[in-house]
């Protein structure tokens, strides 16, 4: 009786060894099944092909897989949206740009508060955005642009992948340190966006130089400037728009990875991990400078900072811009 009542006391210790550890570890089970990586953009945009360019690397690391799921609109608000109201388990994730920050500037009232209700996994990459004219316009340089814009008030237009874009605020910040009158049109994403800009309908888009390399390498659209502090090293012959006299201009692009505020800090650092570690790949590194993007994993807490810190920028820019929230 005692060798069985033995036998009996390992087997269940055995059983339950996994499932203890499972509880005192939330990310030891982790992930359980296929994990969605939320885009609120239509495909084709920053938020997507940094997305696509990690999936199916996270998909081997955590022996899941990992899909991409578009769902645009409002600036990025229904897709955000969605992950705020998803389980907290880390299942489904977010990732975003800097329209992240700057929808909630322009909107008056907003579902969720991303500094309470979204929490940060990592940066994934840092870029510029692109001032591109339409080949139509025989426009070569930044100053160029302006002298025409104040030649016609009003009769400028710009297009954006949507109000309250990343791109919306390059192009205000733009209108402002030049002291032009130009008009907003703002379109659901940036494939959009960047259509408008080649035939012409609009004079002038700021885009995300991961979207609209291609564009630019074909002639469909003339590449004038760039909006970082830096040049970018995929056209290190394209002056910055400070250069070319708007002293101080600076608006970068970004993207990174967001999970519902309540995940488990475990999961957290587990995909942080794995994150960073495909961001550090050559292979990686390597697809994100061709596309003028640098790698730029941090920690969640950095992401957490970078967040309210981008936050807090685009509300004064709003502000000093005269964008009235909506």
């Amino acid at each position: 009786m005692k060798k069985t009542s033995l036998a009996c006391a390992l087997t269940i210790a055995a059983v339950s060894a996994p499932a203890l550890a499972q509880k005192t570890d939330p990310a030891a089970g982790f992930p359980s099944r296929p994990i969605r990586v939320v885009v609120g953009f239509t495909p084709g945009g920053q938020p997507d092909i940094y997305a696509r360019l990690i999936q199916a690397k996270l998909t081997d690391a955590l022996h899941q897989q990992v899909v991409v799921d578009n769902r645009p609109g409002a600036g990025g608000i229904i897709g955000s949206h969605i992950v705020v109201d998803a389980p907290a388990d880390g299942h489904t994730l977010l990732s975003v740009s800097s329209a992240h920050v700057t929808s909630p500037a322009v909107r008056a009232k907003m579902p969720f508060d991303t500094i309470k209700d979204l929490a940060g996994i990592t940066l994934t990459a840092n870029a510029t955005y692109v001032l591109a004219v339409t080949p139509a316009l025989n426009i070569k340089t930044v100053q160029e642009l302006i002298a025409l814009a104040k030649a016609k008030p009003g009769q400028i237009n710009f297009s954006s992948a949507g109000t309250g874009s990343g791109t919306h605020f390059a192009g205000e910040m733009f209108k402002q340190s030049a002291g032009i009158d130009i008009v907003h049109i703002p379109f659901k994403g940036i494939p959009e966006s960047l259509t408008d800009a080649i035939s012409g309908r609009v004079q002038f888009t700021m885009a995300p130089i991961a979207s609209s390399v291609s564009l630019i390498k074909e002639g469909r659209l003339r590449a004038v400037g760039v909006t970082s502090k830096k040049r970018s090293s995929l056209y290190p012959e394209l002056p910055t728009l400070a250069e070319q006299g708007l002293t101080g201009f600076e608006w970068d692009s970004w993207g990174g990875l967001l999970a519902p505020a309540k995940t488990p800090r475990a999961v957290i650092n587990k995909l942080n991990r794995e994150v960073v570690k495909i961001l550090a790949m050559p292979e990686i590194i390597e697809r994100l400078r061709a596309l003028g993007a640098e790698p730029t994993a941090t920690t969640p807490e950095e992401m957490d900072a970078f967040v309210a810190r981008q936050l807090k920028t685009a509300m004064q820019l709003a502000k000093k811009a005269g964008i009235e929230p909506q």
